[in-house]
């Protein structure tokens, strides 16, 4: 039915509001025909293609389809020539419309860039990815980018309640009670995928036989049978995983147990993979709580070493078990030190080691050759003091001033520090 559904004409076409709305550069492209070569990125069932049939409808000119899984440069070049032949002869344009263009490597993407530059063809391309990343950049540099996002539970009522109600290509021919919980219901666990609510709505109906009065009686309980599970929108792929990974860890960062928790199960749910997280969790017991609770990363790994001995169902207890830690441990990232030390040889050099920090082996033969005293000997071994502590010169003559660490304000670097205060006393 999410096929039969599809609008027909601008005015069928609902959501998109921020690139479609009254007002809005596509909306006056397409009133006007004036359409250039464009690309619709957005997650799956955003109505990308049920744009791009829109458009086909609304503009005067040939719509050809290529498929970016299935088709390659040979397709492209027979849709090249029949437009060039359609161009000789009647004087019409030729919009091509290629379906999941991300699939195109850069050979594919550069072969359509003359016939776009030269106007013969006018691009529609529809994504998944995002182009930035999927896409040459002189493929982007001709196109007008339009983001679409999910369709918004007020969106999907609209489009369900239209389905229901018509009788060519909806359900209209059968005679339907649905209730509001119902409706919603269908709505919410669609998580902005039309197809998705719209086919399990489909299901409802056609499972569901008509009482003595004919009428088919869609209540809460039958739309939770037919849509059990909650869609969740995410790609191990897409930008979703990047978003949802980002959320994650930034909410650990700041503290917030229950946002971490969320992130991480919408995560899980969407399919991705735990070693992936415990990773991300690693890397974070370091970047971000580091000196602040230096178990931290022995704690994790601990739980990234449970999780596989036991598996799954049991091990979200171990995925829970480091996200909540991590998410209460104090914070500092005074590690992160490393960077600028890094950028600072890379910009300036290493510096030259001081004499008395040089090999002395190495130094004695320079000793035995020339002579003079063996700089090494001025070495100060900080086990022979008290404290196991000497007051001695480690950096370059070059950076002997330079501090690179940066305590965080927290218990365990505070002790450390005020050890270190008391043995420079």
């Amino acid at each position: 039915m999410a096929t039969r559904m599809r609008p027909q004409s601008l005015e069928e076409y609902t959501g998109q509001s921020h690139v479609i709305g009254e007002g809005k550069l596509l909306h006056r492209m397409i009133r006007t025909g004036n359409i250039g070569s464009i690309i619709l990125y957005g997650p799956p069932s955003s109505g990308k293609t049920t744009l791009a049939h829109v458009i086909s409808k609304e503009i005067d000119a040939r719509f050809t389809i290529l498929n970016a899984v299935l088709d390659g440069v040979k397709e492209l070049r027979a849709v090249v020539e029949e437009a060039k032949t359609r161009a000789r002869l009647n004087d019409t344009r030729t919009i091509l419309f290629v379906d999941e263009i991300h699939r195109w490597n850069k050979a594919q993407q550069d072969a359509l860039l003359p016939h776009i530059e030269s106007g013969l063809l006018t691009l529609i391309g529809a994504t998944t990815e995002n182009p930035f990343y999927s896409l040459v950049g002189p493929l982007l540099s001709r196109c007008q980018l339009f983001e679409l996002h999910p369709f918004d539970v007020s969106d999907i009522l609209i489009l369900l309640r239209r389905a229901i109600a018509d009788k060519e290509r909806g359900l209209g021919k059968f005679s339907v009670e649905i209730t509001n919980d119902a409706l919603l219901h269908f709505a919410e666990f669609a998580a902005g995928d039309i197809r998705n609510a719209l086919n399990a709505m489909e299901m409802a109906i056609l499972t569901t036989n008509p009482n003595a009065e004919g009428n088919r009686i869609i209540s809460l309980d039958v739309a939770k049978e037919s849509i059990q599970k909650r869609n969740v929108r995410f790609s191990r792929q897409g930008d979703e995983h990047y978003h949802y990974a980002s959320a994650f860890i930034k909410s650990m960062r700041g503290s917030d147990p229950d946002a971490a928790l969320h992130w991480m199960c919408a995560m899980l749910e969407g399919g991705e993979d735990p070693n992936f997280i415990f990773r991300r969790m690693l890397i974070f017991s370091s970047e971000d709580i580091g000196m602040a609770e230096p178990k931290a990363l022995e704690l994790v790994n601990a739980a990234h070493q449970s999780f596989e001995k036991c598996g799954m169902p049991e091990a979200l207890y171990f995925l829970s078990h480091a996200c909540i830690y991590l998410s209460l441990c104090p914070k500092s990232n005074s590690t992160g030190a490393i960077f600028e030390v890094l950028s600072n040889i890379r910009k300036k050099g290493p510096g030259t080691v001081p004499p008395h920090l040089r090999d002395k082996t190495a130094n004695k033969l320079k000793t035995n050759y020339t002579g003079q005293p063996n700089a090494s000997d001025d070495y100060k071994y900080p086990h022979s003091y008290p404290n196991n502590w000497v007051e001695q010169q480690y950096l370059p003559d070059e950076y002997k001033d330079q501090r690179w660490y940066k305590s965080g304000s927290n218990p365990v670097e505070e002790r450390f520090n005020k050890w270190l205060r008391e043995l420079k006393k």
